[in-house]
């Protein structure tokens, strides 16, 4: 998911430093708050800091974020974390730089242009940062992965993409419907499929076997990507990767999901309104057609075959645009579409609208960075969180840990842990072979595990236990 270097601290809350206060940076706020961190704020905007001062329980200052005197102000030298996600790629690389040389913290950047894609690794290395993010890159690889799977209304990944945890809604006349996992395992080979999370009228549930599904549950299972679609066609599910996809609006995320498209041979027609830009995404995408004109005009959709296409993806970053032009492609077209939404305090709003597949960027860039945060709070350097997801508006966790030394869960089989209720065990990734454990399988050192829960909080490993 995003790649970042962990140091451990104790277990206490972190005291994070946020510059920038954007829409990224407010759900940065909102969510590290909700972790029980404590929060500073920096930004040039007035208005904004106190907003968010206003509205929660933090420090702010007005000021730039790269000056050493306002990173002083704010406390930075005795601060554990830094998170630049100002609007400038090159504020951000300065001020976790400058934010590095003062104090003793860890600093993640939000870098978004293209430019820096390829050496992210390298800035990372070099400046010494934790962590950089790209919402933008993760969006498209998200959207991507969902293209790969049309018929799934997500498609996260983990165990470094050798493991996925699929969402679907369950169709009329699944072999799943009104039966269990006992009854459904007698009909087929479930052994590579892990049924960890059911939501049926607003209550998310962790099936057991004797649990009755029905149709219409949205269903998420965990599954080695190998075998991702042959499990859905166990579910009554076909479904196979589409062969051309519209994007309306040329922005940086729509040029990170072209260039993911096309090398999945992927047929990709972008329609841009404005003109110097549809010229450099010419240059940059030579395999792309490249349509200047108003992509939520409806004419110019049907002139440009939204009637026959497989895929359509909104990334015009207006969200009414994107919603209004979801719901348009589906009443005029069969094609799969996946909807870009900034703003998710009216999720339940949109769920009750069936757009299908939404995605949040800004809630990928919170997912990694609370992951990390955890994992800086956990109390024991044995076990880190690798990766965090949350599912089914924030009512479940998807938790990686990462096994780096004996503990009271290792060597032990899965039968004999005292577990917690509500939880199931999805994936064992050991050195890259995704095993779907039984009871006999026991979590080894060099291991990465994931559990799929309802608790909220777990820090290491051993929370599994009660």
């Amino acid at each position: 998911m995003f790649d970042f270097k962990m140091d451990s601290v104790e277990d206490r809350p972190l005291k994070i430093l946020i510059v920038g206060c954007g829409k990224v940076g407010t759900t940065l706020v909102e969510r590290l708050t909700q972790e029980g961190n404590d929060i500073t704020i920096v930004d040039t905007n007035a208005h904004r800091v106190a907003d968010l001062t206003n509205m929660y329980d933090i420090m702010g200052y007005v000021g730039n974020g790269g000056s050493y005197s306002v990173l002083k102000e704010a406390g930075v030298d005795s601060m554990d974390l830094l998170i630049s996600v100002t609007h400038s790629d090159e504020l951000n690389l300065l001020c976790c730089t400058v934010g590095n040389r003062m104090g003793n913290c860890a600093t993640i950047a939000r870098v978004r242009k293209p430019d820096y894609s390829n050496e992210i690794g390298y800035l990372r290395d070099k400046l010494g940062l934790a962590m950089i993010i790209n919402p933008d890159l993760e969006a498209a690889r998200e959207i991507s992965r969902i293209l790969y799977l049309p018929t799934a209304l997500e498609v996260n990944s983990f165990a470094h993409g050798e493991a996925e945890m699929i969402k679907v809604k369950l169709p009329e006349g699944s072999p799943l419907a009104n039966s269990n996992l006992i009854e459904f395992g007698k009909k087929k080979d479930i052994n590579n499929m892990v049924f960890c999370a059911v939501e049926r009228q607003g209550e998310v549930i962790i099936p057991n076997g004797s649990f009755v599904f029905e149709a219409g549950d949205i269903v998420s299972f965990a599954v080695p990507r190998r075998f991702g679609r042959a499990s859905l066609k166990k579910l009554g599910i076909i479904t196979s990767q589409v062969h051309d996809c519209i994007i309306v609006g040329g922005g940086v995320t729509a040029f990170y999901l072209a260039k993911q498209l096309i090398h999945n041979n992927i047929s990709v027609k972008i329609i841009e309104s404005n003109s110097a830009r549809c010229e450099e995404l010419s240059l940059l995408l030579p395999e792309a057609i490249i349509i200047n004109g108003d992509g939520t005009d409806p004419a110019i959709l049907k002139e440009e075959g939204l009637q026959t296409t497989e895929a359509l993806v909104p990334l015009t970053g207006i969200d009414e645009e994107n919603i209004f032009l979801t719901m348009h492609a589906k009443q005029m077209s069969n094609a799969k579409v996946v909807t870009k939404v900034n703003r998710f305090a009216f999720r339940e709003v949109l769920n009750g609208l069936d757009l299908g597949s939404v995605i949040y960027p800004r809630y990928l860039t919170a997912e990694a960075i609370i992951g990390y945060a955890r994992a800086r709070r956990a109390s024991v350097e044995n076990s880190n969180i690798e990766t965090l997801y949350h599912m089914f508006d924030q009512q479940v966790e998807a938790i990686e840990f990462s096994v780096t030394d004996s503990s009271d869960v290792t060597g032990i089989p899965l039968m004999d842990l005292n577990l917690k209720d509500n939880l199931v065990c999805a994936f064992i990734n050991r050195n890259g072979k995704i095993i779907i454990p039984s009871g006999t399988d026991t979590i080894e050192i060099g291991d990465t595990f994931m559990v799929v829960t309802t608790h909220k909080g777990f820090n290491e490993i051993t929370d599994i236990l009660k």
